[in-house]
């Protein structure tokens, strides 16, 4: 997985500005569409050809396109290459992710999933600022060549990961996780968070005040940290006292920091506030994983992973789209608030979800 995010998020930004500003537009939302795309047929795939098979041509697809990516100026040669790598970044997401929950033992998965959650984040932290600095300095063919390599090294390790076997249950698929609650009102509450951190992430730097960037860099970088500190902690009471009672707390803490951060003018608020939304957001990150994966059979750890970045990818997007048809007539700090406010309506699947038995305990 380090491989896999180094290579995706090494390009995310260097592509854009390769394609420069006409074709910004369309590279990034050919990504992101076959992204969701591989997503939802991934669990098929993991369930018909194993993990390790799957991971193995995601590994490909991200890789081998990016050693052709500057070939050509062409508009629809970019485009062409985002959408395969989109969906191969795709795959490597489902598969590894059920990969990874079968190899973790049942009463540790919440630190187990933690803990991948910070091997596979710092990556992507690091390689972002770093392709677009690469970029500015050597050129685009070196760091797309960079990135291709990343993801294509990354295959010789395939062999040697367990998950040689299919899974021997029925698979559980897209369709039927949707229709099924212990799924479906984790993976709700979850992206409910997921649009907050789109909103942020987008809106953030534009929202505070000029004369206040350095509050805005702070902002971004205690969000994170307060996020990865919070998985691991619940990842560590929920292996002990079940991750269930978590998702209520995660989803209020996350709401009162965007509250928090609607103050946009005051410098404490708006740090307080990114400080809450992140504990909150981590909390609600490994808890409704967690327990998501603890519902389903080993067959359905493909769907589990394809779900729950599914809610991740579509609360980001929705959120940050959303929000912009917000304040355009409100203004920012009120569109914050009107956010904040509006979160807790997702305590409905949240609370039923805290008598919801784990129906399958891998």
């Amino acid at each position: 997985m380090i491989g896999a995010s180094v290579s995706f998020f090494l390009l995310l930004s260097v592509v854009p500005a390769y394609a420069t500003a006409s074709g910004a537009g369309p590279a990034t939302g050919a990504l992101m569409l076959s992204t969701v795309l591989g997503e939802l047929a991934g669990p098929r795939l993991v369930g018909r050809y194993g993990c390790r098979a799957v991971l193995a041509v995601g590994l490909a697809l991200l890789g081998a396109p990016a050693l052709v990516l500057t070939l050509s100026h062409s508009l629809v040669w970019i485009v062409a290459v985002c959408l395969v790598r989109g969906l191969g970044f795709a795959l490597t997401l489902v598969a590894g992710g059920a990969l990874t929950a079968s190899l973790i033992p049942a009463g540790r998965r919440g630190e187990g999933l933690a803990l991948v959650g910070v091997v596979s984040g710092v990556p992507s932290l690091v390689a972002l600022p770093l392709g677009v600095w690469l970029a500015g300095r050597v050129g685009f063919t070196p760091v797309a060549l960079a990135a291709g390599v990343a993801a294509l090294a990354a295959v010789a390790s395939v062999p040697a990961l367990p998950g040689r076997e299919r899974a021997s249950e029925k698979p559980v698929g897209m369709v039927a996780a949707l229709r099924t609650g212990v799924l479906a009102r984790p993976a709700a509450v979850f992206a409910t968070t997921a649009l907050a951190t789109g909103i942020i992430v987008t809106f953030l730097p534009l929202a505070v005040p000029e004369t206040a960037a350095g509050v805005v860099a702070a902002a971004l970088f205690v969000q994170p940290a307060a996020s990865t500190a919070a998985r691991w902690a619940a990842g560590r009471y929920g292996d002990r006292h079940g991750p269930a009672g978590l998702v209520v707390p995660g989803l209020l803490l996350s709401a009162a920091g965007v509250l928090l951060t609607a103050f946009t003018g005051n410098a404490v608020a708006v740090l307080a506030g990114v400080a809450v939304f992140g504990a909150g957001f981590g909390i609600a990150q490994n808890a409704t994983l967690t327990l998501m994966y603890a519902r389903v059979p080993v067959s359905g750890y493909g769907t589990v992973s394809a779900l729950w970045n599914l809610a991740y990818d579509g609360g980001m997007g929705v959120g940050a789209l959303g929000f912009g048809v917000l304040a355009a007539p409100m203004g920012y700090a009120a569109a914050f608030a009107v956010t904040g406010a509006l979160m807790p309506l997702a305590l409905v699947p949240a609370l039923r979800d805290r008598s919801a038995p784990a129906v399958h305990e891998g």
